[in-house]
């Protein structure tokens, strides 16, 4: 019954704003409200750090107030790595960790991330956080790599199931999403997918001393373009799904042959009362002993 409401007023105030952008005042309120919306933020404080979140739409203002609360053991694992590491962030959606990895371990990140519909937020945080300039002694930097990761050099498709700002569950080249099921797509364009590998013999990205990866999906096909890279990391966090099989099992097992060990698998209090199935979903923490 309430999502049945909140159906209709979606679609009535859906069709009341287009016949109102239609008049010159109306569409020159509505450009101020996106203006406002592009220049709305949030501070948010995480173990003394200080950080600001852009809230363009009701998904980044969630991202924002669960910084803390999501996925505490990202934070902890951020925590834990070495001051000024090289991190490759693969998904990093709007770039909550990013930022923080930069604040707060003076890391030099690369956030990867291929969805148009969230570079424009990533980017904007980044600038917000001071943490586009090179040679900060107090900060580490971000630099965003707009490119798919994939097990093969080459274009395909980006599949995406929503195309809200802060949006995720999308995919790269397969027609499997998170749980290993069909994709429900809304929206895909083509763009470039490159190997791990490849990267980084071929442009100017230092090899990383930590990866973090959630992409929704393919964990297991980026992982399998990056046998040379995943040889010298120290560590990897990585979202895993125990249901999907396949993504699990190969995981594990290209994270054992490149000699990293599951250290842990933690999940929040958030993601375990999870009614849709995300309870069975872990960050895995792999290490080189």
């Amino acid at each position: 019954m309430i999502a049945s409401i909140k159906n209709l007023l979606n679609y009535s105030l859906r069709g009341i704003f287009a016949f109102v952008r239609k008049t010159r005042a109306g569409s020159w309120a509505s450009d101020i409200f996106f203006e406002q919306a592009m220049n709305d933020f949030l501070s948010v404080e995480h173990n003394g750090y200080v950080m600001r979140f852009l809230l363009p739409n009701r998904l980044c203002r969630f991202r924002a107030e669960s910084f803390s609360s999501k996925e505490p053991e990202t934070l902890e694992w951020i925590d834990a790595i070495s001051r000024g590491a090289v991190l490759w962030d693969i998904g990093a959606n709007v770039g909550l960790y990013t930022i923080y990895a930069a604040k707060a371990r003076n890391c030099e990140v690369y956030a990867f991330e291929p969805s148009v519909f969230n570079l424009e937020v990533l980017a904007r945080n980044i600038f917000i956080n001071g943490c586009a300039k090179a040679g900060d002694t107090e900060m580490g930097r971000a630099v965003i790599v707009p490119i798919a990761l994939s097990n093969r050099t080459s274009p395909n498709n980006l599949k995406l199931s929503a195309t809200e700002w802060g949006g995720a569950l999308s995919t790269f080249g397969e027609n499997k999403g998170w749980d290993g099921q069909p994709i429900v797509e809304t929206f895909e364009y083509g763009t470039i997918g490159i190997r791990m590998d490849d990267l980084n013999r071929s442009m100017a990205i230092p090899t990383p001393d930590f990866i973090k990866i959630d992409v929704d999906g393919i964990e297991h096909l980026i992982l399998s373009g990056g046998e040379e890279v995943l040889s010298a990391v120290k560590g990897v966090l990585i979202e895993v799904n125990d249901a999907f099989e396949e993504q699990a099992t190969q995981c594990a097992a290209l994270l054992s042959k490149a000699g990293l060990v599951l250290r842990d698998k933690r999940q929040s209090d958030m993601i375990a009362v999870s009614n849709v199935g995300f309870q069975n979903v872990f960050n895995q923490i792999w290490v080189r002993e």
